[in-house]
């Protein structure tokens, strides 16, 4: 078989998870095509560097990353505030300050009931990069731990403290979205 041909058998699978990958941490149709193509061909320049009894989609997905840092890098996002220090269960104790209640004693889950996808997707786009990755390749490629460090090149250790500081953030901003739609109100219930 001819090295494009082979390239081309091991990407196949993969495309649809790339592109999902690539458009949310874009935010664009068009970034992430472009992103994609990028990634396609650096990865076809370097094939002779992939080991074929490794993880094709974890190797890829690194490089379709690492070109999204890059191009990153020159439009940077500084975010405002730093909500590393939020608690765990932010969005609950929120809630439960209000007053909100519903079925099963769970405030949080009476929130998030409200909010429509475009709200969680503008959330996420509030996290940092690094974070945001993580977000996306665990919660919506459903790639496990193991995989996420494989593909971003980093130890599990770090693919687990980065989606735990993932999640606190992306309670506050799921917080302070639906404040400012209007799908909650910050006054206290009685």
């Amino acid at each position: 078989m001819n090295p494009q041909a082979t390239f081309e058998s091991l990407l196949k699978p993969h495309q649809e998870v790339a592109y999902r990958y690539a458009f949310r941490l874009t935010g664009n149709a068009d970034a992430a095509m472009d992103l994609l193509q990028d990634a396609v061909l650096l990865a076809y320049k370097a094939i002779e560097s992939f080991q074929p009894d490794s993880n094709f989609r974890a190797w890829f997905l690194r490089i379709l990353t690492n070109r999204f840092y890059r191009v990153s890098q020159q439009n940077k996002r500084h975010q405002t505030e730093s909500l590393d220090d939020a608690p765990d269960l932010y969005l609950y104790d929120q809630a439960a300050r209000l007053g909100h209640t519903m079925e099963g004693d769970n405030p949080a889950a009476a929130i998030l009931d409200k909010m429509d996808q475009e709200t969680v997707r503008d959330a996420i786009d509030r996290l940092s990069d690094d974070y945001r990755t993580v977000a996306i390749m665990h919660y919506l490629t459903t790639m496990p731990y193991e995989d996420i460090a494989v593909a971003l090149d980093i130890p599990i250790g770090t693919v687990r403290s980065r989606l735990h500081r993932a999640r606190k953030q992306l309670q506050v901003s799921l917080w302070q979205l639906a404040v400012d739609r209007g799908l909650i109100s910050e006054e206290i219930n009685s």
